[in-house]
C-alpha cells in the first residue's frame, strides 16, 4: 500500500532536496524504515539507538498526531506521513 512522506526541511538536505516520498508499509513503523533503507542516512535522525523515535520528532498522519504509540499506528493507502521536527536545547 502506498502512503506519503513529507519530509521536514531540516532533513531534506539528506534526501537530495526530496520533499515527500512514497513508501509501502501497513505501520507507520514500516513507512519509516522503508525511507530509511532508501535514504540510509536519516536512520540516526529517525530513530534512536532503542529503535524508538528520538525527542523532538512527531509524527502526523493525516494532519492528526499519532502519539502515544506512533511507530505502530496503522496507515492505508493514500494516508499522508507528516514528521514534524522539533529544535531542542537552551
Amino acid at each position: 500500500m502506498t502512503v506519503e512522506i513529507n519530509i521536514p526541511p531540516v532533513f531534506q538536505a539528506m534526501v537530495k532536496g526530496v520533499h515527500r516520498i512514497d513508501v509501502n508499509g501497513g505501520t507507520v513503523g514500516e513507512c519509516l524504515n522503508e525511507m530509511a533503507a532508501k535514504y540510509p542516512q536519516l536512520k540516526a535522525k529517525l530513530f534512536n539507538k532503542r529503535g524508538k523515535l528520538p525527542h523532538g520528532i512527531s509524527i502526523y498522519i493525516n494532519g492528526e498526531n499519532a502519539f502515544p504509540k506512533p511507530l505502530s499506528k496503522p496507515v492505508r493507502p493514500g494516508d499522508k506521513i507528516y514528521i514534524s521536527h522539533i529544535v531542542l536545547g537552551g
